[in-house]
């Protein structure tokens, strides 16, 4: 997933992408467990995946703080 096309994900989209990702990071961590992984870089992108949205996630988050927060 592009870092673009995360941006343009409202905050409810990115929660519901960053439950999907986490769900199949869940199932992947069994797979390899029981020997039955077949794509080993699945694990790599899906974690990056997962650190992305929540980048982003976070930069939104500052971007509508208000202004009399930051002191």
């Amino acid at each position: 997933m592009k870092p673009i096309d995360i941006q343009a994900m409202t905050p409810d989209q990115l929660t519901d992408e960053l439950l999907k990702l986490k769900k199949e990071q869940f199932n992947l961590r069994f797979q390899a467990a029981s020997g039955q992984m077949e794509n080993t870089a699945r694990v790599r992108q899906v974690r990056r995946d997962i650190a992305r949205i929540k980048t982003i996630e976070h930069a939104k988050r500052i971007e509508t703080a208000p202004a009399a927060s930051k002191g």
